[in-house]
């Protein structure tokens, strides 16, 4: 009668891939919470600039539609930042600690720790916006039907997609140092130029056609669509697309790097 022998399996490989991811999104979750100024600054930034730069305006404030667009504005910025600080600051630091190398030794493979990064970075990109949903609901007249809001909710996803990657590539590519200013060097520009912080309505002609080839004017024009029904530029979705395309290629490009610097 014969026996067979089974070999040992590493326990980390019994775990399921979906529970090694979120094994990792509520670590950096709780790692990032542990630090009440980071929290705090991402959670507060949008909501602040709504109660301070726009609430007082009460003639955009007293019409329905423009309250509306204005958050959803100011709510493109949060998932921006929310994202792009997470992945960029965030993984830049992370490389800098030994833990971060010691799990990268670990047998699992690395697609459930950066799944762990992006599920995190989303969270806290619904996270900022709760602020800004508060104060739209007790000092403005925005509105939103349930099928927009739904809309709303399933687009920060498909926007903070672009974000992600683009603060991925940072993250992976530079210093602790490096990445926390280039992040903010990407940020601002982007948001403004984007039309976030003021409706793209006023910009000059030169400067719309610049915006328009930008991710960030293309996530905000969807948003704003989503979320008041009002027709946005046909070029929005597909230069979401163009963008999350060539990002994605230097988020990927990113990582093999540093993982060839680190582990040759």
């Amino acid at each position: 009668m014969s026996t067979t022998t089974r070999a040992a399996v590493p326990a980390p490989a019994l775990r399921p891939w979906a529970s090694l991811a979120w094994l990792h999104t509520r670590y950096q979750f709780l790692e990032t919470v542990r630090v009440p100024l980071a929290v705090i600054g991402n959670m507060l930034f949008p909501g602040l600039a709504l109660l301070f730069f726009v609430v007082p305006q009460g003639a955009i404030m007293a019409d329905p539609l423009a309250s509306t667009a204005a958050i959803a504005q100011l709510g493109t910025f949060a998932i921006m930042s929310a994202c792009m600080f997470t992945h960029g600051a965030g993984v830049a630091e992370d490389r800098a600690q030994p833990f971060d190398t010691f799990v990268r030794t670990l047998p699992a493979r690395p697609g459930p720790r950066l799944a762990g990064r992006v599920l995190n970075g989303l969270l806290w990109a619904y996270l900022a916006l709760v602020p800004l949903v508060l104060i739209g609901v007790l000092l403005t007249s925005a509105t939103l039907t349930p099928a927009r809001a739904l809309g709303a909710v399933a687009m920060v996803a498909g926007v903070a997609v672009p974000f992600t990657l683009l603060g991925m590539a940072i993250g992976f590519s530079m210093s602790t140092k490096a990445a926390l200013a280039v992040t903010q060097c990407v940020l601002f520009p982007l948001a403004f130029a984007g039309g976030v912080f003021m409706p793209p309505e006023v910009f000059p002609g030169w400067l719309d056609a610049i915006s328009q080839a930008l991710p960030s004017r293309a996530a905000r024009d969807l948003i704003v669509q989503v979320t008041t029904g009002v027709e946005g530029s046909p070029a929005a979705l597909p230069v979401l697309l163009a963008w999350t395309a060539v990002l994605a290629a230097l988020a990927v490009a990113a990582v093999r790097s540093d993982e060839g610097r680190r582990f040759r």
